[in-house]
This record gives structure tokens, sequence and C-alpha cells, in this order.
């Protein structure tokens, strides 16, 4: 079973990622960066404290900082455990395929997507009840992560498992948030 689907996994990434196009290959290399992301993030900030009291928005930026090192280390672990070879490092395909990038760590699963996709998913539970247009933010995840198709470094499985782990840790700080650091930040209002 899962030799059938690693296969699929490999048949899938070397037809997506031939659907590639020369002329958009500067697009995606700037998209799979996180430079050109900068004023997004600017931009959440400014949102949080646009739309809450300073304190609070301070403790929902650090909450969301703890959790992307959280992510990141989990990924990182992962990785390192699995030990899955990159597209553009494994033999058997890394000749069929368009590569753009040439990381060498592994590829199991995606930092771009578990940490892209918790940064928006946590913004998007601040913030859903302030500006209903919010949802827009899963653009960029979307476009990260398809990015690492693109330029050959991560196969379809790792996008999917990294989005859930971001969106699972995300929903997992939220609730944290909510039961360990809000109430408390309600109580000193009041004092």
């Amino acid at each position: 079973m899962l030799d059938k689907i690693l296969q699929w996994d490999r048949d899938a990434f070397v037809y997506l990622n031939s659907l590639g196009i020369e002329q958009y290959d500067i697009f995606w290399s700037t998209v799979t960066k996180f430079p050109p992301w900068l004023p997004l993030f600017a931009f959440i900030i400014i949102l949080f404290f646009v739309k809450f009291p300073k304190r609070e928005a301070i403790t929902m930026i650090l909450t969301l900082l703890v959790m992307v090192l959280f992510v990141a280390t989990v990924t990182d672990l992962t990785k390192n455990v699995v030990a899955r070879l990159r597209p553009n490092n494994d033999e058997e395909i890394n000749t069929l395929i368009r590569i753009l990038r040439s990381p060498s760590g592994f590829s199991f699963f995606s930092g771009h997507a578990s940490s892209s996709f918790s940064v928006i998913t946590i913004t998007v539970l601040f913030l859903r009840r302030k500006f209903k247009w919010v949802y827009l933010f899963y653009i960029w995840p979307l476009l990260f992560a398809m990015s690492r198709v693109y330029v050959g470094v991560h196969f379809p499985i790792d996008l999917m498992v990294g989005a859930l782990v971001g969106i699972f840790s995300a929903w997992l700080f939220y609730k944290l948030y909510g039961v360990l650091i809000l109430p408390y930040l309600k109580l000193n209002h009041r004092v």
C-alpha cells in the first residue's frame, strides 16, 4: 500500500513539474522565497494592532512566533527521521524533471507548506471576526506550496502533510492562546 502511494506521489510530481513553462520560471523562483512575502507579514502585524488592544496584539504575535518555532522544530525533526530524498536529489526521477532549486536537505514534509499554512491559519483564526476577507490570505500558502513542485524540490504528499501539520498546529496554538493567555489578559485588564 505504501509503495503504491509513494509511486502515485512520484508520478504526480513528475506530471505536475512537467507542466512548468520556462516563461514563468522567474515568477515561481521568486514566489518560493520568503523575502517577497515580507510586506504580507507587515500587513498582518498592522491588522493585529488596528483591531486589538496593544497588549493583546503583542501576545497574539508572540503566540504566532512561538508556533512558528514549534512548527519548524517538528518539521526538521520529521525530515531527519523520515530522511526522504527531495525530487531533485532522487536519481530515479531527477533526469525527468525541471529543477530550478537544488537544496540538499530532506523532503518529507515541506517546511514551506507547514510554516505558511500555520501562519495564515492562526492569522485567520484571530482575525476572522474582524475581517471577512481574511481568508484571501490563503493565496500565499497555496502559491508558496505549489512553487515547491514547480521548482523541483517537493513531492505532493510533502506539501499535503506539511499543510495539515501547519493547520493543526495553528488550531492547537489558537486554542492554547484562548485557554492560557486570553483569560490572563482579560483578568489584568479589569484590575
